[in-house]
C-alpha cells in the first residue's frame, strides 16, 4: 500500500523531455512529493531523473493496476505527459493502445476520484491548418490530423469533449506546439532542430534543412510556432497551481518563425555566419508535413496567465549555452 501525502503529484512520462523539465520546475518550487511513471526501457533517459527529488518511481505497465487495486492513495493531481510522440511511426494499433486507451483509463480514474487531471495534447491535431489554430471546442471538433500521432491525440480530445460533458470542470488539456530545450537528447529523430543540428553549426558552420514542396513557400520558409520548454513548464505549473482553470488550451508562443529564422538564431547564438543547405524531404513525410503552425493564445491569456514568453533568439541563445556545457538538465 502506497500511503502517500495528500498532495502527491503523479507525472507520467516524467523521465521524458517535457516531463523531466516539469520535475525540475516542481523541485524549484519546493515540491518533492512526486511519483514518476514511465517506461525507461533501454534508453538513456533515466539520466533525466538523476538529481531530481521525487517520492517514488513506478513502471508504466504497473501503474494502472496499482491505481485500480486501491493500493495507492493520497494523489492530488495527475499530470499525464507520457505518450509515443513519433510523427513517423505508423503502428496505429500501438498508438490507440498507448496514447488513447491508456489516457482514457487514467482520466476516468482521476475524474471518478476527484483528482485533478492535466494532460498533453498536441498541435499535430491541427493537421494542415485548414480550420485554423484556435483552441475553442467548435474548431477542435473539426480537426483532421496528418499523422497517426496527431490522430491519437485528437481521439482523446474528442472522447473528453463527447463523453465528459462537464470537461470544463474536470480536466485540463494543453496542445503543445514545437517545444524545444534541455533533456530531449534521447528522442532520436523527434529531437528539435536546435538539438539535432547544434553540432553541425558549431563543428561545420553549416546546417541542412528540408526543401519546400509547395510553390507558395520558399525553401526554409516553412513556419512553426516554437516554444522554449522553460516557458512550457511554467504554463503547466500555472494550471497545477490553479485547479479551477480547466478545458483545452494551446501552448505555443503565439508567433510563427521560419526554419531559416531558427537557423539564423542558432548561428547568432554561437557567433557564426549563417549557412544553410536545402535537402530533399523523404517522400514518406511530404504528404504529412505541416507547413505552418501558430497557436492562438487568447484563451490561455483570458485564463489569467500573464507571463511573457521568451523570444526565439533568447530561447535559442539560452539553449545553445546549455548544449555547449551540459547534456542533462
Amino acid at each position: 500500500m502506497w500511503a502517500l501525502k495528500k498532495n502527491t503529484i503523479v507525472v507520467t512520462g516524467g523521465a521524458g523531455f517535457i516531463g523531466s523539465c516539469f520535475l525540475w520546475k516542481l523541485n524549484k518550487e519546493g515540491i518533492n512529493d512526486i511519483i514518476v511513471v514511465d517506461n525507461l526501457g533501454t534508453s538513456e533517459k533515466w539520466h533525466n531523473l538523476s538529481g531530481k527529488k521525487i517520492s517514488d518511481y513506478i513502471q508504466k505497465e504497473d501503474f494502472l493496476g496499482l491505481l485500480h487495486s486501491g493500493k495507492i492513495s493520497g494523489i492530488k493531481t495527475i499530470v499525464h505527459l507520457g505518450a509515443c510522440s513519433s510523427t513517423t511511426f505508423t503502428d496505429a494499433a500501438y498508438f490507440v493502445k498507448n496514447n488513447y486507451e491508456y489516457s482514457k483509463a487514467l482520466a476516468i480514474w482521476a475524474i471518478d476520484h476527484r483528482v485533478k487531471f492535466i494532460y498533453a495534447s498536441s498541435a499535430a491535431t491541427y493537421g494542415d491548418g485548414e480550420f485554423g489554430y484556435r483552441d475553442d471546442v467548435e474548431t477542435i471538433l473539426k480537426l483532421k490530423p496528418l499523422n497517426m500521432y496527431g490522430y491519437s491525440k485528437q481521439l482523446f480530445d474528442l472522447w473528453l469533449l463527447n463523453n465528459r460533458l462537464d470537461l470544463d470542470k474536470e480536466a485540463t488539456g494543453v496542445k503543445f506546439f514545437n517545444v524545444f530545450g534541455p533533456n530531449e537528447y534521447h528522442k532520436g529523430d523527434m529531437m528539435s532542430v536546435v538539438c539535432k543540428k547544434f553540432k553541425e553549426v558549431t563543428d561545420h558552420g553549416c546546417i541542412k534543412l528540408f526543401k519546400s514542396y509547395r510553390r507558395d513557400c520558399k525553401d526554409g520558409e516553412q513556419k512553426r510556432d516554437f516554444i522554449y520548454v522553460k516557458d512550457a513548464v511554467d504554463v503547466l505549473f500555472f494550471f497545477l497551481s490553479n485547479p479551477g482553470k480547466t478545458g483545452i488550451f494551446n501552448l505555443g508562443s503565439g508567433v510563427a518563425h521560419s526554419w531559416n529564422e531558427l537557423a539564423a538564431a542558432m548561428f547568432s547564438a554561437v557567433n557564426k555566419k549563417p549557412c544553410v543547405k536545402y535537402i530533399e524531404m523523404p517522400e514518406t513525410l511530404r504528404e504529412k508535413y505541416q507547413y505552418f503552425t501558430r497557436a492562438e493564445m487568447g484563451k490561455l491569456r483570458k485564463s489569467g496567465y500573464e507571463k511573457s514568453f521568451a523570444t526565439i533568439s533568447e530561447s535559442v541563445k539560452d539553449y545553445a549555452l546549455y548544449l555547449k556545457n551540459n547534456r542533462y538538465l
